[in-house]
């Protein structure tokens, strides 16, 4: 087949479908009419599969012009069930992007020299050396600046010294609040990890542990700087009870068995808060009724008490005694603010979305233009413009945040900005001639989005009056919905929306395609928490419902949007981000329209199960993408499981992939190197046993035969899938004559051998430590009882992918290796009149992949 091959996939452009097998060209039609798009005008690129149904259309930006193209449009179709999924990169910070173009085209392609000179500058800068993360713009372009070379026109240039000051510093979007999330996490109690998720964990505001435990929060957060300390009535009784700007009540009110002390404890901790108060509870799960039942709760084994409340009985239960409005922010976890302007700026904040604000190449730089010797003067509007970066980049971050000009009223620094410029609405009008008006737009729709969103969840609250809403609100209903009326208004239709089923599936599918998640084969949406925000409108409203009576969804790592049943399932995995195969540890489905959810959490009574394929689930702007989608795509291509429905028990998945000498190195996919039992299987019908013990030497010498390196059970195993298996398949059980043969045998034949060549060997050493055999890989001589050899060789020859192949006669073993090289080498032996087996002079089939 034409193209370029990676894994079980080739890539070619359109150009070349005319010249490839009839059946793929019918197999191309075929995606076409059910993508409902054309070759050369909706795609350019054909990713089609060599053993399997999903072949991708792709368009790619300016193929023949760009140098590596960026990826603008796909269309994955399905070819046996005639699905569709369209999926646009034009948002993407980070765009697949294409090398190797020359692999694609016709041989007489008129640029064919020009792209393999870009191939081959690339191979000389090592740029190709790892091939997983350079699939995509952002990895490419700074391992490009890293090897000291920038792209200009479609060569590789060497970099000076950086003089033009054009390439600008990446925009930091990491907070103190992530910082502390990350470095923490398994230290961190829950509710403090929510306060560092929120911002609250910044250093600016003081903390209070009420029932502090030992104290291991308030280790951690003293390490980070944050003014911080805590009471216990069991390990700290004599600290006192300091007024803090946040307190943290964490799992202390469910271990208190008196209900009126536990009522005394909330009271107590909420009067220390002077803004926020953190409270904390056990939830009902399938551990809640172990126990003696005692009062309102239950006496564990171990003598402990724990009250196991529900989401709303403990919502109930804060309101009821503080008499203030408790905010779900994680499961068992509320917030009750003190300063109602700090809450009010939490529950906007929720809303806020970020995505492509912050765009790689700023419009607007900090850094001045500096001056080289003997270089022409610059203007004076030049010489302004650099002395203004520093006023005028926080006023574009500013604007880029609120969607909008900022007001006077919300400007920092209206003093400098009037000394600069005359005064602050020339500063606004000098930002305007500097800005990108697209960008500034996208801001605009963003925010609106986030406004609307926040509106419509306000109306399972107590909606505050136009008068005490923040200053920044205030302005941002001016200028997007003209008044409050209007804005309430438009929220409210969006909300009232989401009883119809349609409007969510199409939310769905929309979101699927900017590349939010993934639609499955029930129209259900699987999105990362993370991504919540940049959902459109519809779909940040359901799940915003869900937070009302959940609390915070950001405890999961993924999200199920039901569009048609009003359900929403939310799953924590353990280390999601960290690991190829995550395992669920536990899965929450809420019920939206009955008000209720069911909490279902995997251990030791229930094993945790493996989310497969996860780079569907997230996308290319996500950490680890890169390495996450070849892990997939190597998995898929082993070929060994059914991943239909939730994919194979993980016991089964990793047994198989044991038997096949596979193993999981971080995100790699590696040999496995571990020595299995000789009578374990090797492909589906040998063992390895039959390989070792099936010579006739091994057999009067009575040697143990075994391998010493992991990797000549490997080569053992490809060989036999490879070959034997296949051969076996056809034609029927095999009689093995050679197989391995170790060092100790290989002393014990004397004749007519060639041990650094036959392979037989595998990988094992001499007592020198050198390999027996350099062309690595393994060999077996074997004869298919009452069958022609010949027959059995030109079968193997036209339908294996074999190294060597020696036919000695027709009712003689033929020898097989399986290598790295592959050779494809037949060759025919015969008998001189001397006794010597020599190689037939001119033998030579023809194998179909050579032709």
């Amino acid at each position: 087949m034409l193209g370029k091959k990676v894994l079980n996939h080739y890539y070619w452009h359109c150009s070349l479908t005319t010249s490839q097998d009839s059946v793929v060209r019918e197999r191309v039609a075929q995606a076409e009419a059910l993508a409902n798009v054309q070759a050369d005008k909706d795609y350019n690129i054909i990713k089609y599969p060599s053993n399997g149904q999903y072949m991708s259309l792709l368009s790619y930006t300016d193929f023949l012009d760009f140098s590596f193209p960026a990826l603008a449009y796909s269309y994955r179709v399905d070819l046996l069930t005639g699905r569709v999924e369209k999926r646009n990169y034009h948002t993407s910070f980070n765009p697949p992007i294409l090398h190797r173009k020359e692999l694609m085209l016709s041989a007489d392609h008129p640029r064919q020299a020009e792209y393999r000179e870009l191939t081959q500058a690339a191979e000389q800068l090592g740029l190709f050396d790892n091939p997983v993360t350079i699939g995509f713009q952002k990895n490419w372009e700074t391992l490009i600046a890293a090897s000291g070379f920038q792209l200009l026109n479609g060569q590789f240039v060497a970099l000076g010294n950086q003089v033009d000051g054009d390439a600008a510093d990446p925009i930091e979007t990491a907070t103190v609040s992530r910082h502390l999330t990350a470095l923490s996490r398994n230290n961190l109690s829950a509710p403090m990890q929510c306060l560092a998720r929120h911002g609250f964990l910044d250093g600016s505001l003081s903390v209070f542990d009420y029932g502090c435990g030992r104290g291991d929060d308030i280790r951690n957060l003293s390490v980070n700087q944050i003014n911080v300390s805590g009471w216990d009535p069991h390990y700290a009784p004599d600290n006192p009870k300091y007024p803090a700007d946040i307190v943290n009540l964490g799992f202390v009110i469910n271990v208190i068995e008196d209900i009126q002390e536990r009522i005394e404890a909330l009271a107590g901790a909420y009067h220390l808060s002077q803004r926020l108060l953190v409270v904390s509870a056990m939830l009902v799960n399938q551990n809640a009724y172990k126990g003696q039942t005692f009062n309102d709760g239950v006496l564990t084994q171990r003598g402990t008490f724990q009250k196991y409340f529900n989401q709303t009985e403990l919502k109930g239960f804060l309101e009821d005694v503080l008499d203030r409005e408790a905010i779900p922010v994680a499961p068992g976890i509320f917030y009750v603010f003190k300063d109602a302007d700090a809450e009010q700026r939490f529950l906007l904040g929720r809303q806020r979305s970020t995505r492509n604000l912050f765009m790689p190449k700023r419009v607007l730089r900090l850094s001045a233009r500096p001056m080289m010797p003997g270089a022409p003067k610059i203007s004076r509007s030049e010489q302004r413009h650099q002395l203004h970066q520093i006023l005028i980049e926080p006023l574009w971050q500013q604007a880029l945040m609120l969607g909008r000009l900022p007001e006077k009223n919300e400007i920092a620094n209206p003093l400098a900005l009037t000394e600069a410029f005359a005064s602050v609405n020339k500063s606004l009008r000098y930002l305007l001639e500097h800005a990108e008006p697209p960008l500034l737009e996208q801001a605009r729709q963003n925010r609106i989005n986030d406004l609307l969103t926040y509106f419509a969840l306000q109306a399972f609250s107590r909606r505050k009056p136009y008068k005490h809403l923040d200053n920044t609100l205030q302005n941002d209903i001016k200028a997007f919905f003209g008044d409050y009326p209007q804005a309430i208004s438009q929220a409210q239709a969006e909300l009232f929306q989401l009883g119809k089923s349609e409007r969510i599936t199409v939310a769905c599918q929309q979101a699927a395609e900017q590349g939010l998640g993934h639609l499955d084969m029930e129209a259900a949406l699987h999105v990362h928490s993370s991504q919540v925000n940049d959902l459109p409108v519809p779909l940040r409203i359901y799940i915003g419902c869900a937070t009302v009576l959940y609390g915070d969804v950001e405890q999961a790592d993924l999200l199920k949007i039901h569009s048609q049943s009003g359900k929403l399932s939310l799953m924590r995995y353990d280390d999601f981000v960290g690991q190829p195969l995550p395992r669920l540890l536990e899965r929450v489905k809420i019920n939206l329209r009955e008000q209720t959810f069911d909490l279902y959490q995997y251990g030791e009574d229930y094993e945790p199960t493996y989310l497969y394929f996860k780079s569907r689930f997230i996308n290319e702007e996500s950490t680890n993408y890169a390495e996450q989608a070849y892990f997939d795509e190597q998995i898929q291509a082993l070929g060994l499981f059914d991943f239909s429905g939730y994919g194979p028990k993980p016991n089964e998945f990793r047994e198989t992939l044991a038997n096949a000498r596979w193993a999981i190195d971080g995100f790699h996919l590696v040999r496995s190197q571990t020595i299995p039992d000789i009578d374990s299987p090797c492909g589906r019908y040998l063992s390895y046993r039959q390989l070792l013990e099936c010579g006739e030497t091994q057999h009067a010498t009575g040697l143990a035969n075994l391998p010493k390196q992991p990797d000549s059970y490997t080569a053992l195993y490809e060989l036999a899938t490879h070959i034997l298996d296949p051969v076996i398949d056809y034609f029927g059980m095999i009689r093995l004559t050679y197989g391995f043969c170790s060092h100790e045998l290989g002393k014990h034949i004397k004749h007519r051998v060639a041990p650094k060549l036959d392979q037989h060997a595998a990988h094992e050493h001499n007592s020198k430590g050198n390999l027996i055999c350099p062309r690595l890989g393994a060999a077996a001589d074997f004869i298919v009882e009452d069958e022609n050899m010949r027959e059995v060789a030109n079968w193997m020859a036209a339908n294996t992918p074999f190294d060597r192949l020696y036919f000695y006669g027709e009712d003689r073993p033929l020898h097989v290796s399986f290598g790295p090289e592959l050779k494809g080498d037949y060759i025919e032996m015969v008998v001189t009149e001397s006794g010597r087996l020599v190689p037939k002079k001119n033998f030579k089939l023809i194998m179909p992949e050579n032709k």
